[in-house]
């Protein structure tokens, strides 16, 4: 099966559905960036640190990526504020809605649809700064990522990175949410090709939900590490009680500020 295909078309059929990561936000958020005040989120709740970016309010002639981070929200924000922001997707919606809210709010970002781990169609050197929100759980393999990221970034660029806590996939989520019973189910590195049974695979893909996977925070942290980078800084996050019975036990998310050595 091909992954990437699998969850592009997933994600194009979650995003015309709507959910909280694929709705617009509404135009004041934009009018208010144009003006410098504006925050984004790499994880659910909390925001990015402004001195995690290399200006702020303004991001005039900053040239910036955001890595799998459409559906007309950071985007936006970071084209009102200055920046000179690409946006590159897997999800067609998801790019859509980036133009159709910039050019409703008077900004522009270029678009391009692709694969996280291929940058191919950009150049050595070609960003001050990548903004990646938490996406790495839909890709089986985390390393080409971060390679590419460094190829791309000009040296001291900054990689912003969200992630899952590899410990959310541990527990039988379900039964969570049915009973607040807290209960292990499957070992890490966790895959749903993997571990999900082949009724509830079956099912899983008959519906179209994107394929998710867990990754160490070897792999995540590490393996920026490995790419190039050094970590400067981190913070962890929580979700929310509607969004999974896991919230009041354990931070679901965290952020990495990274430097390009």
């Amino acid at each position: 099966m091909n992954i990437y295909e699998f969850n592009r078309n997933a994600w194009n059929l979650q995003s015309d559905e709507g959910c909280r990561w694929s709705t617009p936000y509404d135009d004041e958020v934009f009018a208010r960036a144009k003006d410098g005040d504006w925050s984004v989120i790499l994880t659910p709740n909390r925001s990015v640190p402004e001195h995690w970016f290399p200006s702020h309010p303004r991001l005039d002639g900053v040239k910036l990526l955001a890595l799998a981070s459409g559906g007309g929200q950071q985007v936006p924000i970071f084209a009102a504020a200055g920046a000179e922001v690409t946006s590159f997707e897997g999800s067609d919606v998801q790019l859509e809605k980036d133009r159709d809210t910039c050019e409703r709010n008077g900004s522009s970002a270029e678009l391009v649809h692709g694969d996280m781990a291929d940058l191919s169609c950009f150049e050595d050197g070609s960003f001050d700064l990548i903004f990646n929100p938490v996406s790495n759980v839909f890709a089986a393999e985390l390393q080409p990522i971060w390679n590419e990221c460094a190829r791309v970034l000009k040296p001291g660029g900054r990689l912003l990175c969200g992630f899952m806590n590899p410990a959310f996939f541990l527990f039988d989520h379900e039964i969570a949410e049915e009973t607040g019973k807290i209960v292990v189910k499957h070992k890490l590195p966790f895959s749903d090709m993997e571990h999900l049974s082949a009724e509830d695979l079956e099912a899983h893909l008959e519906a179209q939900v994107s394929l998710e996977f867990s990754h160490s925070w070897e792999t995540q942290i590490g393996g920026q590490c490995q790419a190039g980078f050094s970590i400067i800084d981190f913070y962890e996050d929580s979700w929310d009680d509607e969004s999974t019975a896991l919230n009041p036990w354990l931070p679901t998310s965290a952020a990495t500020c990274a430097v390009k050595r």
